[in-house]
């Protein structure tokens, strides 16, 4: 596999997709676009967890200054008051 890493490493991989898949799931209809712009920003959590983890490539300062610009964004989506 790329990087030379075990091919097992596929498993728990698939089953985080599988299970922020199954949560959207869960998310009342009205509200699920902003759910989506929650899930990116796990999304985008776990990719530089997994990068550093995995990889064994720690994030650099672009990498952590798109997530914190992500994070905003999703902050603002679920947190900004709504009349």
């Amino acid at each position: 596999m790329r990087l030379g890493k075990s091919p097992l490493w596929i498993a728990p991989g698939t089953i985080s997709l599988l299970f922020f898949a199954w949560i959207l799931t869960k998310v009342d209809i009205d509200i699920a676009g902003r759910a989506y712009a929650i899930y990116g920003g796990i999304y985008i959590i776990c990719s530089l967890v997994w990068l550093w983890a995995v990889e064994d490539t720690p994030p650099d300062k672009w990498d952590i200054t798109g997530a914190i610009i992500c994070l905003l964004g999703a902050s603002i989506i679920l947190f900004a008051p709504r009349s």
